[in-house]
């Protein structure tokens, strides 16, 4: 019999742009720290911690750790690319909810240099290889980096298939910055309109500066627990895990020749689909979503993909408000990746937190009203997406 999962704790650290952070290990100590007073637990209670980062050296979630306690329990680092911090929270999810732990903390972090991504290790080939194939023979162009290259191009590939307009992107992330306006913890809190994102430096295709979201520095945590445990500790117990899953790449991201695959709309829509059978709930009974805008572009597909939207209907949804308060769903009050920043381990935490914070009904300014069921996505290129679905009970 599985275990039902609480959402004791969550805690993050404003993020901030490379060069001005604190040093990795500093964030996350802070991060853990801020996730056990919210939940009013001690360290010495935790009996697992799952930790997320990128770029790392090995080992690194002890270091961090360390100054919050030295009990001596499994600390297990965890790296699978932009959905980092997510892949540290199912595994903690996973082991409580089997009933293999009673309470575990799920950490990420990120400390990360200015701009775009890029490989760290030209000594040995790249895991993006076969995935580089296929975005040279659709878009070419490999003098762009990699992600803007791949996101640009499947935001091509939705604009020849459906018709979808340019500006259509810019709406959604003049709508990223007026949900950042409202958020304290936003990296860019700054409101901006259609046209100067339409009017900002060109990247790729429709894609310009102002639509990719910024790398940056930061650090979150939740404690999550069995109900039993909290029950037990007197833990807050008003968020639940009601359902998650975690896909990776199938041969149709590659056989499609389709850009949209290759950035994992079908891994999504395969997870999305997981959670909304085990936990019987349907997109359309969805308040509030945390989802992957590292792009524009993307937030866009991946409105489609968690069947918020029907195949070719995003834009509609853009267009019609439904992606923002007084719509059918609010996404991203955040600001998210685009407003908020985007420190790879720590993104899909940082998620985790406001979605917690919004069925707590502790968001503040950005408070969806009557929030009672929430969705995170959180996507990895190479490639792994986490959804997960949340209930207030």
């Amino acid at each position: 019999m599985k275990t039902s999962v609480v959402v004791a704790g969550v805690g993050m650290v404003p993020f901030a742009k490379p060069g001005t952070s604190a040093p990795y290990y500093d964030m996350g100590t802070e991060a853990a720290r801020r996730a056990l007073a919210d939940a009013g637990l001690d360290y010495n209670k935790v009996q697992q911690a799952y930790v997320g980062y990128v770029y790392g050296d090995s080992t690194c979630g002890q270091r961090a750790l360390y100054p919050v306690g030295m009990t001596g329990i499994p600390v297990v680092n965890v790296n699978n690319n932009c959905s980092t911090g997510s892949t540290a929270l199912f595994l903690a999810r996973q082991a409580v909810e089997s009933g293999a732990v009673d309470c575990v903390i799920a950490l990420g972090f990120e400390q990360m240099k200015p701009g775009a991504l890029g490989s760290y290790f030209d000594d040995r080939p790249t895991p993006f290889e076969p995935f580089d194939q296929v975005c040279n023979e659709l878009v070419g162009q490999p003098e762009v980096p990699l992600a803007i290259r791949y996101f640009g191009g499947a935001g091509m590939a939705h604009m020849e298939k459906y018709g979808t307009k340019a500006e259509t992107f810019a709406k959604i992330r003049a709508k990223a910055s007026r949900h950042a306006a409202k958020n304290p913890v936003a990296l860019f809190r700054k409101e901006i309109s259609v046209e100067e994102v339409m009017d900002s430096p060109t990247l790729i295709g429709p894609m310009t500066r102002l639509m990719a979201c910024p790398p940056t520095c930061g650090a979150a945590a939740a404690i999550v627990c069995s109900e039993a445990f909290a029950k037990a500790n007197g833990l807050d117990m008003r968020v639940r895990i009601a359902a998650q899953a975690m896909t990776t790449d199938t041969p149709s991201t590659f056989e499609a020749r389709n850009m949209m695959q290759l950035v994992g709309s079908d891994m999504a829509r395969a997870a999305a689909d997981q959670v909304y059978a085990a936990a019987g709930i349907g997109p359309e009974d969805v308040d509030v979503v945390e989802l992957h805008d590292c792009f524009a572009t993307n937030e866009l597909l991946t409105y489609e993909a968690l069947r918020l939207a029907p195949e070719g209907g995003g834009e509609k949804m853009v267009e019609d408000g439904d992606n923002t308060y007084g719509g059918r769903v609010v996404t991203n009050p955040s600001g998210g990746l685009l407003s908020k920043g985007h420190p790879l381990g720590a993104t899909g935490l940082a998620q985790c937190t406001e979605l917690v914070q919004q069925l707590r009904g502790q968001a503040e300014d950005r408070q969806v009203e009557g929030a009672r069921v929430a969705l995170q996505h959180n996507l990895g290129l190479g490639g792994a997406c986490v959804v997960t679905l949340y209930q207030a009970v």
